[in-house]
């Protein structure tokens, strides 16, 4: 199916690709620093395509220079301590979290400070091989603050995660890879390629089970592993109330294709 644009927006640019979504982060002249006002575009953004019954996977991107170089630092560096619990803008970031639907983070240049907390906060991360990531907060005299010390650390572990916060250190897409931060590397130029790959395969597969594996799959960082394995098992039984259940079954009993419902 034809790639077709959708809903136009000042600070990203977003698109249709059969049954995937794709929201790309457009302020190239700032390296696509995440302000405030791009945040509100971008969860709108994604909120819509998770609303949208056609679509089944989506992509976060940026361009060749930049998935997205930090925060817009001239937004808050006159700001008081007050100024920023009042105007709260790292609330809108939990929005992303709580999608329903795989995200993609396709990663070009650099994906640093909340360029790095964005794509971490998507569920997998496909990076060419001249990506650049990291948080340097701490050479600007603060700390990540949506989410870098708590995603980093369970993604890579303490040690790792106290070296690269502490320095402010930037690493590349295979030192990523090799400590499992991402899914995979790949050339620069088939990055967005990568991502479409691997969300239409995601994308085709029935839709109520994605979510629900995807939930599942995010449960286990917030519960026990008693815990974890309880809210599987409700899930599991769960989707024996959908129809694709019942086509997935009966179709691999009668050695067809399914033909998905998404219901």
């Amino acid at each position: 199916m034809a790639t077709t644009t959708t809903t136009e927006y000042q600070y990203i640019l977003t698109q249709k690709d059969g049954r995937v979504g794709i929201v790309q982060l457009n302020r190239p002249d700032v390296l696509n620093a995440i302000s405030p006002d791009l945040m509100v575009e971008l969860v709108d953004a994604l909120e819509t395509f998770d609303n949208d019954d056609t679509i089944g996977c989506l992509i976060v991107t940026g361009n060749a220079k930049a998935f997205a170089a930090g925060a817009d630092i001239k937004r808050m560096a006159d700001k008081s301590a007050v100024d920023m619990l009042l105007i709260d803008q790292l609330a809108r970031w939990d929005r992303v979290r709580k999608l329903k639907k795989p995200i993609i983070a396709a990663i070009n240049g650099f994906a640093l400070g909340g360029g790095c907390e964005l794509a971490m906060m998507c569920d997998m991360i496909i990076a060419g091989e001249g990506a650049k990531f990291g948080q340097p907060e701490i050479s600007i005299g603060v700390i990540p603050g949506a989410g870098g010390t708590q995603r980093l650390t369970r993604a890579i572990g303490k040690a790792r995660a106290m070296e690269l916060i502490l320095t402010g250190r930037m690493f590349g897409a295979q030192e990523a890879y090799d400590m499992e931060l991402i899914t995979k590397v790949v050339p620069d130029e088939v990055v967005l390629d990568e991502a479409k790959v691997l969300a239409k395969t995601i994308a085709n597969k029935p839709g109520v089970a994605v979510k629900l594996a995807k939930e599942a799959i995010l449960k286990s960082f917030d519960t026990t592993i008693e815990g974890g394995l309880d809210y599987e098992r409700k899930l599991f039984y769960l989707l024996f109330a959908s129809q694709d259940q019942k086509e997935g079954m009966t179709a691999f009993m009668e050695k067809r294709p399914a033909e998905w419902q998404h219901q």
